[in-house]
């Protein structure tokens, strides 16, 4: 190699020695191919690898620099996420039924990383339709987090955080309609960005027609990394219109409103008495929130007008989730879930059976519901920049084997919370603050537990403006630190 380079290293100072010539794309491709060798046998993150056509594209890449021809991302090697599509690799979300599944086009952001000049080099693991937070399927296996092998890293795009953890990407870009990103970049003590709603292309996920559908709400793509300067580097890239909007409109987010972080106006979620979360979370969100009063924050606990206790935006959220993910099952698959999701009497099963069996006038009354929501979270941010809140109600728990799918005990799964068995789906509560509304949010590190796992925040920001919580969480690391890597990787 030219010049050594620090494989954690953020992607910004990765391109900045691709620039000056320390290094060459081949090199730092080779770097991370070596390293994926070595490491990705007991990680399982990377699970569907195009090293052949990355190393002619880095070559190209190289080539092209030295005719001065540069770009954003130009020679940077980086993954996506499995599910997302990438002409001639496979497409399986880790189902069974797709596992010859090719796909025939590039998703809107492989489009636009390429166009950019990334070289991508492989996918990332998934769990079975994106629908667990552990990344296990039968295609490919189970992916382990990088600080305890005996972990889930989060899902579903848990592969991708482990590899950026574990220093065999820079970058990725991932989906979250259910804290797909968020969750394991706080599982695995990265940062991970759930851009708002419209700031980015939706479509080319599933092995199916890359096709938008705008009544597909909620669920959305977004990079994660080791910076939150590389997350605002990736969202410059990949934000724009949707296929086919593109003709015309154009998207131009505003800078970050606050450039100091001592300037920053910050509200910190209170404490909600039906979601439980582990003390040693809640003591990370409280001294964060104190260790920013004495950097100079406005810091005050406070929650958006409107919202109540948050049950019943919470019970929308998994109307809306229910119907949404159901449609992408066929009837049969929705009916056994309906089946399942009766065996439960709690409101939050009646929520979502109201989303199974949702018809065309329920959905639009419920997008009126949302809309009031929408109008809270934006009154509430002319006051405030940025809401504090956990990233999930736990650190990273053990793997374990779950039930079959759509069976009573696949939906009766609990995680230890302070002691106490505690449904994991109500994990989805920290997810649904932001998601509903369709609100940015960037998870960030906040430390780690006794027993030394990473845990994560999330900055919830103002719609359209996902500059702001990126760049709070940007200028906190510099103050309070950021990513550290893993011990069993510190002397990599």
């Amino acid at each position: 190699m030219s010049d050594p380079i620090d494989a954690f290293a953020p992607a910004v100072d990765m391109l900045a020695a691709l620039r000056a010539r320390r290094v060459s794309a081949v090199e730092l491709l080779e770097l991370h191919q070596m390293r994926i060798d070595r490491h990705n046998p007991e990680l399982n993150a990377i699970v569907e690898p195009d090293f052949e056509r990355a190393r002619r594209e880095a070559e190209a890449a190289d080539t092209r620099r030295a005719r001065g021809d540069d770009a954003p991302l130009r020679g940077l090697p980086m993954t996506l996420k499995e599910s997302i599509n990438v002409r001639g690799l496979r497409t399986t979300v880790g189902m069974s039924v797709w596992k010859d599944f090719r796909a025939e086009h590039d998703a809107p952001v492989t489009t636009r990383v390429k166009g950019a000049g990334a070289v991508v080099m492989a996918k990332t693991n998934v769990p079975q339709m994106l629908a667990d937070w552990q990344s296990t399927n039968p295609i490919y296996g189970r992916t382990n987090n990088p600080w305890d092998l005996s972990r889930t890293p989060g899902g579903s795009t848990g592969g991708g955080a482990a590899a950026l953890a574990a220093g065999l990407t820079p970058l990725e870009f991932g989906s979250d309609i259910g804290g797909s990103i968020r969750v394991p970049a706080a599982f695995c003590g990265v940062y991970g960005h759930r851009p708002s709603e419209t700031a980015m292309p939706r479509s080319g996920q599933f092995p199916m027609p890359p096709m938008p559908n705008a009544a597909v709400v909620m669920g959305v793509q977004g990079p994660l990394a080791r910076s939150a300067d590389d997350l605002e580097l990736a969202l410059d890239v990949a934000a724009g219109a949707e296929v086919g909007e593109d003709v015309a409109w154009q998207i131009t987010i505003p800078p970050a409103r606050r450039d100091r972080l001592a300037d920053f106006r910050v509200a910190v979620l209170p404490p909600i008495d039906w979601v439980p979360v582990d003390v040693e979370v809640a003591a990370a969100l409280e001294s964060f929130a104190s260790q920013l009063g004495r950097l100079g924050c406005q810091v005050k606990t406070v929650q958006p007008a409107g919202l109540g206790d948050y049950r019943q935006p919470y019970a929308l959220y998994l109307t809306l989730l229910a119907a949404v993910t159901s449609s992408r099952v066929p009837a049969e698959q929705r009916r056994a879930r309906l089946e399942v999701m009766r065996t439960r009497d709690d409101e939050w099963s009646a929520a979502s059976q109201r989303g199974i069996e949702s018809s065309a006038p329920d959905y639009i009354a419920w997008f009126g519901q949302r809309e009031q929501y929408r109008a809270a979270w934006r009154a509430f941010f002319r006051e405030w920049d940025v809401l504090l809140a956990p990233a999930f109600i736990a650190p990273a728990y053990p793997h374990w084997d779950k039930p079959c799918p759509n069976t009573p005990a696949s939906i009766r799964k609990t995680l230890d919370v302070n002691g106490t068995p505690v449904l994991e789906e109500l994990g989805l509560f920290c997810a649904a603050l932001a998601t509903l509304a369709g609100q940015p949010a960037t998870a960030f590190p906040a430390g780690r537990t006794r027993g030394g796992l990473p845990i994560g925040l999330q900055a919830i920001g103002p719609y359209l403006e996902d500059r702001t919580p990126i760049r709070f969480t940007a200028q906190a690391a510099r103050e309070l630190g950021g990513f550290v890597r893993p011990p069993r990787y510190e002397g990599d």
